[in-house]
């Protein structure tokens, strides 16, 4: 029978993502067959599977640790928010349209059937399956119609850990807090607790601890400490929130790229290699001044572009991008981003949230026209940035509503010959492209330097490997977890023999 563990937070960003991800290299390292899941994901970070299906990153993430190619099964439901109000609904792999919160709440009992089918095929094909919940299982207006919490763990049969960040303030009495809003039926299956974050001597927490202990009866299992220098990639908003701001004046040779920091941003994972490569330091902007900093800006994916657009014009980012390209800078645009920077955008559809159409930066000559049928798809293509003497073999993934084109009798530079007209301008200080992904193949990176960087100036560094960089993390991850965390007592509870495989 397969064995179920899931991890539930005491908030969002409390961990219970991170400790999924290390658990799933931790059993992977014991040779137990492991695989994530999560019922529904709320964030605008996705990924497109082989079958051309689109999930949320954390379960990719989470897919890797375990060493499995990601699959839709490990997050039957993504939501994608495109407004306040609403978000786009994605059932297995599929855009459903977007819905208002109300509407999807009223709904979910009905993607039940959907999100048990998809947990089933993983519990027959695996001998664990780690579960990720969502927010606070004690949300307590959520509750009644809550599918990603308590409700899955008892139909997973799992045992449960709750997760909490020290880090935030306040950890007892969230942790407190959420067990005596649990049912009785629901408290039975706490395995313990794992406090995350935690800066300085664990020693200070001793009376802590056993408070916790004694209120609950129930353990902690570990105290888990903040790791500077540890990289995961982020799921959502909130972990773009908590990034740095590298640009520094005294920062090491290479370059130094701002990518916008748009309303809607989506996808920002894509730019997750460059804060790995040492050739490089990356900021996400939030103000127009600083755009003339940086040796390449790059406008990021969007998920209502309208608004986006309107931002950037309000803020004084339109000005600051113009005269930055008018003074010779280099503009990348992703996605969304690439649509802003062409001439205008048409929804005829209403496509986002109200529809029409808005005129674009300006800066490339296309245009886009959203679509009803949504792209998502895998490609491996020979892709040629500008000034680049070869085009670097590249992998990525197309998610978007929108189909772009160049101006009749337009000038232009084709980037590769996909289904979408990703083009640069035919000075190449300019360029836009539909791939997510792009800056994961590691020849593509140091083309994109050289498109920056006069060759005299380019720094060392070229031998960098992205994915062995990440697979070095989820080590590194499975080790800090191992050594403050008893996962023994953890794998025990759910009936796994802690030395190796599966009882």
């Amino acid at each position: 029978m397969t064995k179920s563990l899931m991890f539930v937070g005491t908030s969002s960003e409390s961990g219970k993502s991170i400790m999924a991800t290390a658990f799933c290299r931790i059993l992977k390292k014991r040779g137990v067959r492991v695989a994530p899941f999560k019922a529904q994901n709320m964030a605008l970070n996705s990924y497109v599977t082989r079958d051309g299906k689109e999930m949320g990153r954390a379960q990719v993430v989470q897919a890797e640790a375990a060493g499995l190619e990601p699959d839709v099964d490990m997050n039957p439901i993504l939501l994608k928010p495109s407004s306040e109000l609403g978000s786009q609904v994605i059932v297995q792999g599929v855009a459903q349209g977007t819905m208002e919160a109300s509407r999807y709440y009223s709904m979910k009992k009905l993607l039940w059937p959907k999100v048990t089918e998809s947990y089933d095929r993983l519990a027959s094909a695996y001998d664990c399956v780690v579960l990720e919940g969502a927010g606070s299982p004690v949300e307590m207006n959520l509750k009644e119609n809550d599918i990603v919490n308590m409700a899955m763990a008892e139909y997973a049969d799992a045992g449960v850990v709750l997760v909490a960040d020290i880090d935030r303030g306040g950890v007892f009495a969230s942790i407190i807090g959420t067990v005596e809003l649990l049912t009785p039926d629901e408290r039975k299956r706490l395995i313990g607790f794992i406090i995350n974050k935690f800066r300085g001597d664990p020693a200070l927490l001793g009376d802590g601890l056993a408070f916790i202990e004694q209120k609950t009866s129930l353990p902690v299992l570990g105290v888990v400490p903040l790791v500077r220098d540890l990289y995961i990639p982020g799921e959502d908003s909130v972990s773009l929130d908590r990034k740095r701001y590298n640009l520094m004046h005294n920062r090491p040779a290479g370059a130094a790229i701002g990518v916008i920091r748009l309303p809607h941003i989506s996808n920002y994972t894509d730019f997750d290699p460059l804060e790995a490569d040492v050739r490089f330091t990356l900021d996400y902007v939030t103000a127009p001044h600083r755009v003339k900093d940086y040796d390449a800006v790059i406008l990021p994916g969007s998920k209502n572009v309208f608004y986006d657009l309107e931002f950037l014009r309000e803020t004084g980012f339109e000005k600051a991008l113009r005269d930055y390209c008018s003074a010779g800078g280099r503009i990348a645009g992703i996605c969304g981003g690439y649509q802003m920077l062409g001439e205008r955008i048409a929804d005829p559809h209403g496509v986002e949230d109200r529809g029409g159409e808005i005129a674009g930066l300006g800066l490339m000559p296309v245009s886009s026209v959203m679509d009803k049928r949504k792209i998502t798809s895998r490609t491996r293509a020979l892709f040629q940035l500008p000034g680049s003497a070869e085009a670097a073999a590249v992998e990525g993934y197309e998610i978007h509503m929108g189909r772009t084109s160049a101006a009749a009798g337009a000038s232009v530079l084709t980037l590769w010959d996909g289904q979408s007209a990703d083009i640069a301008r035919r000075d190449g200080l300019v360029w836009g492209t539909y791939l997510h992904g792009l800056f994961e193949n590691d020849a593509l990176r140091t083309a994109f330097l050289g498109w920056i960087l006069p060759s005299a100036a380019l720094p060392a560094g070229d031998d960098f490997s992205y994915r062995a960089f990440k697979e070095e993390n989820y080590d590194k991850l499975a080790a800090v977890v191992e050594q403050h965390v008893n996962v023994h007592y953890v794998l025990e509870k759910i009936g796994i023999n802690s030395s190796k495989a599966v009882s």
